[in-house]
């Protein structure tokens, strides 16, 4: 069985450190810049979520700014690969994941980290500060969603880590660290079984075998559930055409549902927030293609600039919407993506974890893997990303809209208090897959 390290209490560390500015690290639209609301001037969200002064600072925003950039940078990267495949990312698990690692970066390794997370101009202390507080800020929103985050080392047994590096990411990531026997078959089932937990069974695993090289795993674990705000009838769900990228159009359960929602439009998209539980702080977002356009064209405009853009310009809008149900699992290993934004020493034998141990390392793999289920009830979701370390004014009422959603679309899972883009995808067949 595992040796654990005792775990501080997050909550002890803020009472203790009530001096140090706190942060939001899994947030991926900027705050305002000096005021107490979030999302800059949005008519939709501004006077509906507002945050203590006492609780975000603006370096606060600096950070949600950085992991809004590295967020769409990376989506961007997948999609060159996975253009023609459903795709559903959680960038909140890979930045919490790699920010753990980055605690035992130095030199130019942390360098290149910080260039490719977005976090230049930030010190240590800000990120992980803020990774400690949003955290706790996060979990369970609502009544009727449940959202919780954990972390994890898993480390080789009697391999000289630092204990620095292993104090600061239980101090601020409430991480568990347990020592194993990484020579033991029985090694990767106990990883994959806290996996299994942490997300309620819905991803069972993300570690296939252990390399005698590899000395350690870094885990984030994501797992949301949220029950509509207004809940789709079963009884009017029906099959509806879906048309493909291939230009072949197949037969799909699609729910549909009207009423208001935050709605915005313009000449190449149309897009809705499907609001979660009773106070609807966390959305489902669609942004849908016109027909005479393209979910290609549409991400050539996806950015951090745009998406923040976007985010103030929904407003109540009274309409219709026949939405997919759909249900699948996606798993890619992010290597070559983080490579190509910059993190290309941290996987080579030149990479400095000295603040990890003396002895030299380097990232062997990040997985990342996630489920996601959308129906009438409302939206099921988990991720897991694994970093393997080896060593070597009035106005007048619009016209009621409709949305088919029966093509290609994006998606994303928001919490409209922070900012936080915790889930997004591309996709392009609803077919269900387990």
């Amino acid at each position: 069985m595992p040796r654990r390290y005792g775990v501080r209490s997050a909550r002890r560390y803020l009472l203790t450190a009530a001096s140090v500015v706190l942060m939001g690290v899994l947030g991926y639209c900027q705050f305002m810049s000096s005021s107490t609301k979030v999302v800059a001037e949005s008519p939709v969200f501004q006077s509906e979520y507002e945050i203590s002064q006492n609780t975000f600072k603006m370096d606060d925003e600096k950070l949600v700014a950085a992991n809004t950039k590295f967020g769409f940078k990376l989506f961007s990267e997948i999609l060159k690969t996975d253009a023609d495949k459903n795709v559903f990312v959680s960038p909140s698990s890979v930045a919490i994941a790699l920010a753990m690692t980055y605690n035992g970066a130095s030199g130019s390794t942390q360098q290149a980290m910080a260039k490719a997370l977005e976090l230049q101009g930030l010190s240590l202390e800000q990120i992980n500060s803020s990774n400690a507080v949003l955290k706790e800020f996060l979990e369970n929103p609502d009544p009727k969603v449940q959202l919780t985050i954990a972390n994890s080392l898993w480390a080789r047994q009697n391999f000289p880590f630092k204990p620095e590096f292993l104090q600061t990411n239980q101090e601020f990531y409430k991480a568990e660290v347990s020592n194993l026997d990484f020579s033991d078959p029985g090694s990767p089932a106990i990883i994959n079984n806290w996996v299994k937990e942490k997300t309620s069974g819905k991803i069972d695993k993300i570690v296939e075998e252990i390399t005698p090289e590899q000395v350690l795993f870094l885990i984030n674990a994501i797992y949301f559930k949220g029950s509509w705000t207004e809940k789709f009838d079963k009884n009017t769900t029906a099959n509806y055409p879906f048309n493909l990228i291939s230009g072949e159009q197949k037969q799909h359960p699609m729910m549909s549902q009207t009423g208001d929602y935050k709605y915005y439009e313009t000449e190449e998209f149309q897009a809705a927030s499907l609001p979660y539980g009773d106070n609807g702080r966390i959305s489902f977002y669609i942004f849908l293609p016109k027909q005479n356009s393209s979910l290609t064209a549409f991400y050539q405009n996806l950015n951090t600039e745009n998406w923040e853009q976007w985010m103030t310009k929904f407003s109540k809008r009274e309409g219709f919407i026949r939405l997919p149900r759909f249900k699948m699992v996606y798993n890619i290993e992010l290597n070559q993506a983080l490579k190509a934004l910059g993190m290309e020493e941290a996987f080579s034998k030149k990479a400095d974890f000295s603040a990890m141990s003396e002895e030299k390392l380097f990232i062997d793999t990040v997985q990342h893997k996630t489920f996601v289920e959308v129906n009438e009830e409302g939206t099921e979701a988990a991720a897991v990303t694994s970093v393997g370390v080896r060593t070597t004014s009035v106005q007048l009422k619009p016209e009621p809209f409709q949305m088919i959603v029966d093509r290609p679309f994006f998606c994303a899972i928001r919490d409209n208090q922070t900012g936080s883009v915790l889930f997004m995808g591309s996709i392009v067949n609803p077919e269900s897959s387990d």
